[in-house]
């Protein structure tokens, strides 16, 4: 298993990628709540790709296992929540659009991706890594629990693919 960034190139992997997520998953629809065309979008994951801030994980064969971005910063979404530390948005990383193909889940490989992305976001020289997920999404708040993040605050925000829903915030509280 292999974690880099994404090419400017992959874009139409990426996005077959994430749509084989939404197709393959169990239950995505009431957890995640991604769909085709609303939620991750070609014009977002470009966004990522463009910036430097998608990675995906693939087997020796070349075949996308798992997608995240890992963004060197947070957004104004972030600035209502209690954090531990009070932070500048250029001091924390955010995780945003974890995938990983639905016949390998199960397989700890959102783990695998999780942990490199704590090791990438310290070695550049953040103090913090954040994420948000849909209150809805009861596995992915276990798995980041699991792995040492810490809820922090809830807000509710508006989302294409969700419309106006409540959002958990959470912050990794391993050792730097």
């Amino acid at each position: 298993m292999k974690l880099r960034k994404a090419g400017g190139g992959e874009l139409g992997r990426v996005v077959e990628f994430y749509e084989r997520v939404i197709e393959g998953t169990v239950e995505i629809e009431k957890h995640a709540q991604w769909m085709k065309g609303k939620h991750p979008t070609e014009e977002g994951l470009r966004a990522f790709i463009a910036e430097g801030s998608l990675y995906v994980c693939e087997n020796e064969e070349g075949r996308i296992l798992g997608a995240m971005a890992l963004c060197m910063y947070q957004g104004e979404e972030y600035h209502a929540v209690e954090w531990k530390r009070k932070l500048a948005d250029g001091e924390v990383a955010t995780l945003h659009t974890l995938g990983v193909s639905p016949e390998c889940q199960g397989e700890g490989i959102g783990t695998e991706m999780i942990r490199e992305a704590i090791r990438v976001a310290y070695a550049a020289g953040k103090k913090s890594v954040r994420l948000d997920v849909l209150k809805s999404n009861g596995p992915a708040q276990r798995l980041y629990e699991r792995l040492g993040f810490v809820f922090r605050g809830c807000q509710n925000l508006y989302a294409e693919n969700t419309g106006w829903t409540d959002f958990y915030f959470y912050e990794y509280e391993g050792a730097e």
